[in-house]
Formats: structure tokens, C-alpha cells, sequence
């Protein structure tokens, strides 16, 4: 059985993307990381690194949105923050790109 073609997946949401995508944005824009590389093949790589350090949070639904947005963020935002200021200065140190 294809799932992709037979299920609408777009219900399907990891919050942990929007968390880090939004961490990450503010973290580039911040006065420390203005000499960073901040083409697409570098943005990509801090994403993908620091989302591989997270445990994912995943919904479907209008009430699982509701609960990931309330439910104990302090903590998890916190191991967002850290995943996030480990792969900006990972990949700062070491550029895929020549």
C-alpha cells in the first residue's frame, strides 16, 4: 500500500521544524553570528544538524497544535535553543561548500 497517495500526510506537522526554523532565523539575525555563512547549503545544514539532535513532536490535528503549543515548551524550547547554537557554530567552523 503507497500511503502518500492514498492519505491526505499534509495534517501530518512535527513542530520541532517550525520550533528550530524559528530559533534558527533568530539566532543568524543575533550580533555574534554576522560573520556566518548564510547561504542555502549552510542554512540547510544547521536545520538538518540540529533537528537530528531533537526528539520530534508531531500532531495531526487542530487539538494536537493546541496541546504542542502549551504543553512544557520551557524545556523543550531550551534543548531547541542549545540543538540550534551547536549546528550554527558546527557548520560555521566547517562550510559544506569550498
Amino acid at each position: 500500500m503507497n500511503i502518500e497517495n492514498n492519505y491526505d500526510l499534509t495534517y501530518l506537522v512535527n513542530d520541532t521544524e517550525r520550533l528550530v526554523f524559528e530559533e534558527l532565523g533568530q539566532v543568524l539575525e543575533e550580533e555574534q553570528y554576522k560573520g556566518v555563512c548564510i547561504c542555502q547549503d549552510c542554512v540547510i545544514d544547521m536545520a538538518t544538524l540540529a533537528l537530528n539532535r531533537l526528539e520530534p513532536r508531531y500532531h495531526a490535528s487542530l487539538l494536537g497544535t493546541i496541546y504542542a503549543q502549551s504543553a512544557g515548551n520551557e524545556q523543550y524550547t531550551e534543548k531547541v535553543r542549545e540543538a540550534v547554537n551547536f549546528a550554527v557554530k558546527k557548520v560555521s567552523s566547517n562550510p559544506a561548500h569550498s
